[in-house]
């Protein structure tokens, strides 16, 4: 399995974005396991989230609607990072060729 993303992937990232992300996922990991994104709505799955992201909220001074927003932006930009890396790889190895 590809993983979802590696420190590397989070380089162009500022402090700030980089510690939001890694603390999000980390806790979504905890507390969502192996669930099925694909099977389960957009709003349950940050209905499990809330408690980390009201948490950062509270210490950032922010609106927890502000931190799902900066979340959501970031988590896009790390997976953007991480398709372009796999279709280099792809590449790299010959496996794929990508326009």
């Amino acid at each position: 399995m590809y993983e979802k993303f590696k420190p590397q992937d989070l380089n162009f990232l500022d402090e700030s974005d980089k510690e939001l992300f890694t603390r999000i996922s980390a806790y979504s990991e905890k507390v969502m396991g192996d669930i099925d994104p694909q099977k389960v709505r957009i709003s349950e799955q940050l209905e499990k989230l809330k408690p980390v992201m009201k948490e950062i909220a509270d210490e950032r001074s922010m609106a927890l609607e502000d931190i799902f927003i900066k979340y959501m932006d970031v988590a896009s930009l790390v997976a953007a990072k991480r398709d372009q890396r796999f279709k280099s790889d792809m590449q790299d190895l010959g496996i794929m060729e990508f326009k």
